[in-house]
């Protein structure tokens, strides 16, 4: 189905949502970026930008009290669940203030208030979260689902196949979101992956897969619907194979010169947001809508961004507030 044929049913609401989702994560990290380079955002970022509307599509199909995990590229997951975008500038830049009191930075950001469980640094360590979060939830005899995002690279790890297994054993309520963005960091996926890749993974372990074109957020949605509601009426985990294009480097000290200038710019052709535009404008919305939708965005990352500097750093004191204590050696 095309980016057209999907609006057709007049779901005009759900594809201005979906836009102004992904304009935010798209805003946000570029405002982001531009911190970082004036020196006020600490450490290394991972960015998104070209991935967001898998991030928009699944958690627009998800409820509050669902609960998602990330990766290390999780500020797109965060923005979508319903995280605040001036906390999470503030943990960005190390302030008290920030979700995780500024103590997490870009590559833990977390916001549990709206089923946020955190993004990881750990290639993959998200699954096992999410799926312990699933498990929780089935023993509570609650009907929340947990979605887990993670990239091509986790297939090639140990708790892919320990969370994927797991949730299938048990039927846990867990939906697997793979955005295959080409590259495992700096490395292609055809260098680094045997065999059929992730869908075939999944599906060797008895877990059904979907694919999607994980740069149509409306397509990704409508999968997510349905998986979601699948998983919640107790029919055992899914899995959701997107892939998509991260248009800038690994990390935003990554010039990406691995990558050549054509396929880059081919890439760029596919910009969820510029696609999800033009079906927007092609069904009736209007230019100024979009123009007034960009002020308010633009307004609200540039006070995120005022706000988080006006913040204080942490209180030495708290440095240990949230390490857990598991007693003397002894």
């Amino acid at each position: 189905m095309t980016d057209n044929e999907n609006l057709a049913s007049g779901a005009h609401n759900l594809g201005l949502a979906l836009a102004r989702t992904i304009r935010r994560i798209r805003a946000f990290e570029e405002h982001a970026r531009a911190a970082h380079a004036r020196g006020e955002v600490p450490g290394v970022l991972h960015l998104s930008i070209g991935q967001e509307a898998v991030a928009a599509g699944v958690c627009h199909a998800m409820r509050r009290d669902d609960t998602i995990t990330s990766t290390h590229r999780g500020h797109g997951h965060a923005i979508a669940k319903g995280a605040d975008t001036k906390a999470m500038m503030a943990e960005l830049f190390g302030r008290a203030g920030g979700t995780c009191g500024g103590k997490g930075g870009s590559m833990h950001i977390a916001d549990f208030s709206v089923g946020m469980l955190g993004a990881n640094g750990v290639v993959g360590g998200g699954i096992g979260i999410a799926v312990g979060a699933a498990q929780a939830a089935k023993l509570l005899g609650q009907d929340r689902v947990s979605a887990c995002f993670f990239g091509d690279g986790a297939v090639n790890r140990g708790p892919f196949l320990e969370g994927l297994n797991w949730a299938r054993i048990y039927d846990l309520p867990v939906l697997f979101v793979c955005e295959d963005n080409g590259f495992a960091a700096f490395t292609r996926k055809s260098e680094t992956t045997g065999g059929a890749g992730a869908s075939a993974r999944a599906e060797a372990i008895g877990i059904p897969s979907t694919q999607v074109d994980g740069n149509d957020a409306l397509a990704v949605h409508d999968a997510a619907v349905e998986l979601l509601g699948r998983c919640r009426r107790g029919e055992g985990p899914a899995f959701l194979y997107a892939p998509t294009y991260r248009l800038d480097g690994h990390t935003i000290a990554d010039a990406a010169p691995y990558r050549p200038a054509d396929e880059v710019a081919a890439q760029r052709e596919r910009d969820p947001i510029d696609r999800l535009t033009r079906a927007l404008i092609e069904a009736g919305v209007t230019h100024a809508t979009f123009d007034a939708l960009d002020g308010e965005i633009e307004a609200e990352m540039t006070e995120a961004v005022r706000y988080a500097g006006g913040l204080p750093w942490p209180a030495p004191v708290d440095a240990l507030s949230d390490v857990q204590d598991v007693g003397a050696p002894e």
